[in-house]
């Protein structure tokens, strides 16, 4: 008996490539504060980050590099 694959319809899939796994996003004016301590050699070692977006964030395409914006809404609310 034949499997079919089952399709996800709610996949986001750029419009420009038909990528449907690769993504980044980009912010602007983002206040990164990162926390360390100091070793008994005198190295450092990162313990904690807390990030601030004070600026506007965008989304792209993870293949191509383009703009995907109109489906950044959307992305945000699929972040789980």
């Amino acid at each position: 008996m034949a499997t079919r694959k089952t399709k996800i319809v709610n996949l986001m899939t750029c419009p420009f490539c038909e990528n449907s796994s690769e993504f980044f996003e980009v912010a602007e004016d983002a206040l990164i504060t990162t926390y360390y301590s100091q070793n008994r050699d005198g190295s450092f070692t990162a313990n904690d980050q807390s990030f601030e977006i004070l600026g506007n964030v965008q989304l792209f395409c993870g293949n191509c590099g383009e703009n995907l914006d109109n489906f950044h809404e959307r992305f945000r609310e699929m972040i789980f």
